[in-house]
């Protein structure tokens, strides 16, 4: 459970028109390789970028950087410094102060916070990419030109980051020098979700050399993907993108909850119900090499609904004959919605490089 600052009308207006000014001032600044919460770009851009660096780069290990409680531990001190470096107007930084120290309603009780910021504003997350513009992004790119010697890559959506290196060595160093970094602006990685894998080309390779039988290269979650190393019929190295499990059955006891609630609704409506969260999950997880997993999603989705059709009546009439007519009338079949990552990020970045 997290504590949401919704804002009054008179903020949500303000936040969001300062946001739209504060978005065109910042948007110069942003580095490549952010890709939460900005225009034009999406969680399927970031994991372009990180599918072609981990293919196109010499990457060997992946450090998988979870930073705990990011939101709710950012330091009001800091934030403030940070946007008075960029904006001179004290006007705009004498809002940002009163939403920071606007705190929460609970319970009908008003609870002060002294670090962290409201999630439920609009302009949150713009002050959330401020934060780790400065903490993290100058300072990856000071570190990758300065004291790197093999290839890097880093792909960030909002406090989800990825880095790839060549070298375990430069990678163990980054990350000792990463918690002393963000401690210093009073954050800290997560010790049990931190993780740093051989991951890569050569991964399943060395994993074998060193005795690991015919067991596969460890796996990382990325935006509600499992990340794999494989390849393809001629041997060529890919990274594999599946459902993650965990996100998948969170969304089926979803459906299984709200199919209970609409029990005794009509057939078409709870059928146009589950056609549009059915399409929305094809149009998010509908990657390149994911149709197995689409399908298992679509099946799971008919069996919960003939499960709820049954509890209707001791006397149901829901056989499997009249329940194949039903999906077939309203879920859609699973589709690959997405290109490949090499077609979409050659349009999108004109030559430049994704993970720069």
């Amino acid at each position: 459970m997290r504590p949401l600052g919704i804002s009054a009308l008179e903020d949500k207006i303000v936040q969001q028109a300062l946001s739209e000014v504060l978005n065109q001032i910042y948007e110069v600044d942003f580095v490549g390789f952010s890709y939460g919460f900005r225009p034009e770009r999406s969680q399927h851009h970031a994991l372009d970028a990180l599918s072609v660096g981990l293919r196109s780069k010499k990457v060997n290990w992946v450090l998988d950087a979870d930073i705990r409680g990011f939101f709710d531990t950012i330091d009001h001190g800091w934030l403030v410094k940070f946007i008075e470096h960029r904006i001179a107007d004290q006007r705009v930084v004498r809002h940002v102060k009163k939403w920071l120290n606007a705190g929460v309603l609970e319970d009908g009780e008003r609870m002060r916070v002294e670090e962290g910021t409201p999630q439920g504003g609009s302009v949150s997350p713009l002050l959330a990419n401020v934060y780790l513009h400065y903490v993290f992004d100058l300072w990856i790119q000071w570190w990758r030109r300065k004291r790197a010697r093999g290839d890097v890559i880093v792909v960030r959506f909002a406090d989800d980051i990825i880095l790839g290196f060549q070298h375990r060595s430069e990678a163990e160093q980054c990350l000792a020098e990463l918690r002393e970094r963000f401690r210093k602006f009073g954050l800290e990685l997560h010790p049990d979700k931190t993780r740093l894998i051989e991951f890569g080309r050569h991964a399943a390779d060395n994993h074998k050399r060193r005795g690991g039988g015919r067991g596969k290269p460890e796996t990382f979650q990325f935006l509600g993907f499992t990340h794999i190393c494989d390849r393809t019929r001629t041997g060529k190295f890919i990274v594999l993108r599946q459902t993650e499990r965990k996100r998948m059955r969170a969304k089926l006891r979803e459906i299984q909850l709200e199919l209970r609630r609409r029990l005794h609704h009509p057939v078409p409506e709870v059928g146009q119900w589950l056609n549009a969260v059915v399409r929305g999950h094809f149009q998010y997880y509908g990657v390149p090499r994911n149709g197995p997993a689409l399908t298992l999603f679509r099946n799971r989705v008919v069996v919960l609904w003939l499960r709820a059709l049954r509890r209707r009546s001791q006397k149901h009439r829901a056989t499997w004959v009249r329940m194949r007519r039903l999906g077939n009338r309203w879920l859609p079949y699973a589709r690959i919605h997405h290109p490949y990552p090499e077609q979409r990020l050659r349009v999108n970045t004109q030559g430049r490089s994704p993970v720069r």
